[in-house]
């Protein structure tokens, strides 16, 4: 039996994680994982535990690695697919969200913190840089891992803008288990991509550089860019799913591909590739990750057969399918 799956080692993991000051009201056995992701789909982790500070993310991942444990760093839940039989191991959800905003335009935040509401509250006290993410899930670990960007169609802004732009630096806690502060040199941002794809660095918080602005100018802004998303893409509180399905294919369009080979609206099971965005499947209700994947395959076969091109997979595959 895997160390993961094995109860002893399990009592042992979550002894460690409550002896490292997490709660053990925060510690769940067989926790289904669906109700933590954006595409509500998801089966049970062995063991999951909720961190509310960076110093307890810190610890608890700290403390799997030290019992060999595989473990997985779970923040909203974007982007991935949890496979139908879970994970196998410890699931950690980051819920560290302290921040505070300095007078000279430095935000600094754990990394659990949701974007959402950092923004609104920047926002309002007159802060610009990260209006434009107002409509993607994700949190500030997330946003930095992926290099959160954004389309933006507001006046003067119709150009692709990147969380790197704003950023200072991070604190994290290395492959290596030594905490230290690193820079975008070394986070080495890319389009979707960073060293954290890379090595299994987690940010444990980070520093944003905003810039004095009109409130009432940035609001304009977050409602340009909430309508110009809303008409694009299926909306997260009716139709649940993982944001964008295969990566992009420049010049072509991964959704426009799919769409042509007349496949917006095909369904498997409670999946279906969406009426308005051909690249993003959602949940219609009851959808499992087998079904995913299905859709997954019938989309790739066909685009292949038709146009030649091989669709990559941007989602992340979490667990066991």
């Amino acid at each position: 039996m895997a160390l993961a799956t094995s109860p002893t080692a399990l009592d042992t993991l979550a002894e460690s994680l409550r002896a490292a000051g997490i709660p053990a009201t925060s510690l769940k056995r067989n926790e289904p994982l669906a109700p933590y992701t954006t595409f509500r789909i998801g089966g049970p982790a062995d063991l999951f535990v909720e961190v509310t500070s960076a110093d307890q993310l810190a610890a608890a991942v700290t403390a799997a690695r030290d019992a060999g444990t595989p473990w997985f760093l779970l923040g909203l839940g974007a982007n991935i697919l949890v496979g139908d039989r879970g994970f196998r191991g410890v699931v950690i959800r980051n819920l560290a969200a302290a921040h505070r905003m300095g007078d000279d335009g430095r935000l600094w935040t754990e990394s659990g913190a949701v974007m959402r509401p950092i923004i609104l509250e920047t926002v309002n006290a007159g802060w610009s840089g990260l209006e434009h993410y107002i409509g993607i899930p994700s949190t500030v670990g997330g946003a930095i891992w992926q290099n959160l960007h954004f389309l933006s169609p507001a006046p003067a802004r119709e150009r692709t803008m990147f969380i790197a732009e704003v950023f200072v630096h991070c604190d994290i806690l290395g492959e290596d288990g030594v905490r230290r502060t690193v820079n975008a040199d070394y986070v080495q941002f890319g389009y979707d991509d960073t060293v954290f794809h890379h090595r299994r660095d987690i940010v444990l918080a980070a520093t944003f550089q905003l810039e004095r602005a009109d409130p009432a100018a940035l609001h304009r802004i977050l409602q340009e860019n909430l309508s110009w998303r809303g008409a694009r893409h299926p909306w997260l509180e009716v139709h649940p799913s993982a944001g964008s399905i295969f990566k992009k294919i420049e010049g072509v369009g991964a959704g426009r591909l799919i769409d042509d080979c007349g496949l917006k609206g095909f369904r498997v099971g409670g999946a279906q590739i969406s009426h308005i965005h051909a690249n993003i499947m959602v949940n219609l209700g009851g959808a499992t990750a087998a079904d995913v994947r299905t859709l997954i395959r019938t989309a790739q076969d066909a685009v292949r057969t038709k146009h030649g091109h091989a669709l990559e997979v941007e989602i992340g595959f979490i667990g066991e399918f």
